[in-house]
């Protein structure tokens, strides 16, 4: 390709609004254009890193024994009300009539639409097991769409989805899945770590890994031992038992019955005048955070439920969502709080509440805490778990913290670091089968639902994250699998004859090789020309200058910087050889 004819201006500016770096940088580089908030036009060079990145996954995908095949975009309403997803999805689904005012959604997912087209053309397990993928565009209808292609309204996906007879084959297809999405990541040049994940709107009943690109910029946190291979995102993580409990023989309700029995004098009421925040409550009384019990009101569902966390630990919803089996979950407002405390925010408390209470473990294994009492300027002293106040129902309610004991081993710490999810692999089990009727019969004829999974990637995202992890202040630098071009050759003069001349023979050399490769013709600045290559960043370059010719040319490898003097014919051999070796 002739840089001169290529669709793709550079930027010298980043636009105010790109706040990741792979926003900036797909923006500046050319590769990417932003039509409305969240919405993207792939531009040639963007184009041709997604196809890359659609190859590597089709070619996984049938190693897999997975079958291409391309569904609709548009879904009727009627699919997404038989799954139950309809109102889950809530906004974020992009809903349209028709002239005959049938309502439609544009697709941000597919199960409901391959469950309803497989249940009418399999009905015996003589058929089973499968496993179907498709590459499309999804929808969705975020809120604050931002970061580029990390979060749009509009992205590339490839999702797969398996049908099987038993757990046991669901189990071998999930494996296989699994294994290939290790494969596509690490061709795709992407530092990343699977983590064990809350199946969020998706459902399902077994389990479910997300795979998380290892980088600063990702909106999910990521919990992982330093001993062992546990990893989960932080809706999912655990804390292990702490040091005093870690051999187990003193279980939640042992120790809480303990505690209850111990001496330790009565509660008391006392006064704190305007103290509502934690800091508030710890600077006034001289005490640690892990000595409050916090006790945090949501509506779930609409109903009031408080959430009882230590002072120094933060409440996780998705926790207490599954907990309750709940749709939604919010914290209370003031309103809600006054009816249900009689007491102005910062000042609820456990004691004498007549709503459901859900007590984290760690609070459960306090001797005592502080907590409030509901009443305004008042908390309570000395409170203790099950003895002043009931404990019906404990569990794991809270975030994991920076060294907390791994779940897994009992040995390591917990770190936590940032990433972004750019697959995710669920069991799904009959979450859908059983709710859109799609069944089998078996060996001995009898009705069964069919035993799913669903496995997802986002390309488009993929993208990004692999600009999140490989860039450097000069620009991006693709992996050699991935790039839009395996090779750039950069003329340091337009008008000098002898480099143009040795520019073309390598160029047409290359090509007549089959490696893709962009010649810069246009008649601009050495020192724009650099720039444009550092900022789009092929991986190999081969800068002709004012030693063309003596037949030698400078060969840089984008990745590292290095430079060499080559003859055109060293220079066309180590590309061909770093071409053969990806």
């Amino acid at each position: 390709m002739r840089q001169s004819t290529l669709f793709a201006t550079t930027l010298r500016q980043s636009p105010a609004d790109a706040e990741a770096a792979s926003h900036r940088l797909l923006l500046r580089a050319g590769f990417i254009r932003q039509l409305a908030a969240g919405i993207y036009a792939y531009l040639p060079l963007g184009r041709r890193v997604l196809a890359k990145i659609e190859g590597i996954v089709r070619e996984e995908m049938d190693r897999a024994g997975a079958q291409e095949m391309l569904l609709t975009a548009l879904q009727p309403a009627e699919l997404w009300q038989a799954s139950g997803r309809y109102e889950v999805y809530g906004p974020e689904l992009v809903r349209l009539r028709d002239r005959h005012d049938r309502e439609f959604a544009l697709g941000p997912t597919h199960e409901e639409v391959i469950t309803t087209l497989v249940k009418h053309d399999i009905r015996s397990y003589r058929r089973l097991p499968f496993t179907v993928y498709q590459i499309q565009t999804k929808f969705r209808d975020e809120r604050r769409p931002r970061s580029g292609l990390l979060r749009g309204r509009e992205f590339l996906m490839k999702d797969a989805y398996s049908f099987d007879t038993s757990w046991e084959g669901v189990d071998r297809s999930y494996r296989r899945m699994y294994e290939a999405y290790v494969r596509i990541f690490e061709r795709c040049g992407l530092r990343f770590r699977a983590v064990e994940a809350d199946p969020g709107a998706i459902g399902g009943e077994g389990g479910t890994h997300e795979f998380m690109a290892l980088a600063e910029a990702g909106e999910d946190t990521i919990a992982s031992c330093t001993r062992c291979g546990y990893s989960a995102n932080l809706e999912k993580a655990e804390a292990g038992l702490p040091e005093e409990d870690a051999d187990g023989t003193a279980g939640v309700e042992e120790r809480r019955g303990a505690i209850a029995e111990a001496d330790v004098e009565e509660a008391e009421r006392i006064y704190t005048p305007g103290i509502r925040t934690i800091e508030q409550l710890t600077s006034f009384l001289g005490i640690e955070p892990r000595c409050v019990i916090k006790t945090l009101l949501y509506v779930a569902d609409g109903q009031p439920v408080a959430v009882l966390v230590r002072g120094d630990h933060e409440a996780n919803e998705t926790k207490l969502l599954r907990a309750l089996n709940a749709e939604q979950a919010e914290l209370a407002d003031a309103d809600t709080v006054a009816s249900v405390t009689g007491a102005p925010p910062g000042y609820a408390g456990p004691i004498g509440l007549g709503i459901p209470i859900l007590v984290d473990e760690a609070v459960a294994r306090m001797q005592s805490g502080v907590c409030g009492a509901n009443e305004a300027d008042y908390h309570v002293r000395r409170a203790v778990p099950g003895r002043d106040f009931a404990v019906h129902r404990t569990g794991d309610f809270r975030n994991v913290r920076e060294g907390d004991r791994c779940p897994r081993c009992g040995q390591g710490e917990l770190r936590l670091g940032r990433g972004i999810e750019v697959g995710h692999v669920f069991k799904l089990g009959t979450k859908y089968s059983e709710a859109l009727g799609a069944a089998f019969l078996d060996a001995e004829g009898r009705e069964r639902p069919l035993l799913m999974g669903c496995y997802g990637i986002g390309v488009s995202r993929l993208l990004a994250a692999i600009v999140e992890q490989r860039h450097d202040d000069k620009g991006i630098v693709w992996p050699a699998a991935i790039a839009p071009y395996r090779a750039h050759i950069v003329p340091v003069s337009a008008r000098d004859e002898t480099q143009v001349r040795v520019a073309e023979r390598l160029y047409e050399e290359l090509v007549r090789q089959g490696i893709e490769t962009l010649l810069d013709d246009r008649d601009e600045r050495a020192g724009v020309k650099f720039n444009d290559a550092d900022l789009i960043g092929i991986p190999f370059r081969i800068v002709v200058g004012k030693q063309a010719g003596e037949g030698l040319v400078e060969y840089t490898v984008r990745a590292d910087g290095e430079k060499r003097l080559l003859t055109v014919e060293d220079a066309i051999a180590r590309i061909r050889a770093a071409a053969a070796a990806t």
